[in-house]
């Protein structure tokens, strides 16, 4: 078996070695430039991770020789690991986040020191800051705020997904919002649902009912008005019975995470019960 079709499997359902595999993957630089990334990916997942494979990420993202691709891909894999160290519990030794605190600690030294390095890629500059937001420290504000102020577009679009780790910048989601960059409106209804941003409501809700609002987008914002007014999704649970599997998907798990999937469900097994009754009193 190779990465390639790891990538293919369910986490859940790597074999054993999964982990030994990727890691020479990631190590080996005579593979390919695709293995590396896919091996990239894969590492990042938090069924597998753990310091050896955060170690070899790193390595990549500082070494210069290495694309700047591989090496930006490298840093966004570390994000997942550094969310869960922010997000876990250090005092349960049956359930501790995959990243112990002081190599969280090195890579967030690292990822500061390639982000104040001027001289580095702009791409391994915005990765490693897109990363780093994921387990938010005190210089985010500032950097965040200087990449809204930027006059690249990419610097920007970064800016407004890392509004959505960093608390403060309300103003500048609810502004995102209107923006005719794809990127930025997507990365600003996110934000605008991670903070429950109640102002955002009605260009969130217009986004869900439209038929015109495009699938990324579409997901984006049913997940975001789940998490803004959870009581008020009635306007997601057409979306349920959609053809298209993802938007059928997100529309069911928003409505758990909302709380009210069983209630919907429950309801509409009551409707499709009414429907059998009125067919056996027709027949």
């Amino acid at each position: 078996m190779n990465v390639q079709e790891l990538s293919d499997i369910s986490p859940w359902e790597w074999p054993e070695e999964a982990g030994t595999l990727i890691l020479g993957t990631l190590t080996d630089r005579k593979a390919s430039e695709k293995d590396r990334l896919v091996a990239s990916e894969l590492a990042g997942d938090t069924v597998v991770l753990n310091e050896k494979l955060a170690d070899a990420l790193l390595n990549i993202v500082t070494f210069g020789e290495e694309s700047i691709e591989l090496r930006s891909r490298a840093a966004i894999c570390l994000g997942p690991g550094l969310e869960e160290a922010w997000l876990g519990e250090y005092d349960d030794p049956e359930d501790l986040p995959a990243l112990s605190e002081s190599f969280v600690r090195k890579i967030q030294r690292t990822f500061y020191d390639l982000y104040s390095d001027t001289g580095a890629p702009i791409d391994v500059r915005r990765a490693v800051l897109e990363s780093s937001v994921r387990h938010p420290q005190d210089w985010h504000t500032d950097a965040v705020r200087l990449a809204y102020g930027s006059n690249d577009i990419s610097w920007r679009v970064t800016a407004i997904f890392c509004m959505r780790f960093v608390k403060g910048f309300e103003t500048e989601i609810l502004a995102a919002l209107k923006s005719p960059d794809p990127n930025i409106h997507r990365n600003a209804v996110e934000a605008a649902g991670n903070w429950e941003l109640d102002a955002a409501w009605p260009h969130i809700s217009d986004l869900v009912t439209s038929k015109k609002t495009e699938k990324s987008l579409l997901l984006a914002a049913i997940e975001a008005a789940a998490s803004i007014r959870p009581a008020e999704t009635e306007i997601i649970e057409s979306l349920v019975d959609s053809y298209d599997e993802d938007i059928s998907e997100a529309a069911t798990e928003a409505l758990a995470e909302a709380g009210l999937a069983t209630d919907w469900e429950l309801e509409n097994e009551e409707d499709e019960e009414d429907e059998e009754d009125d067919g056996d009193e027709i027949e």
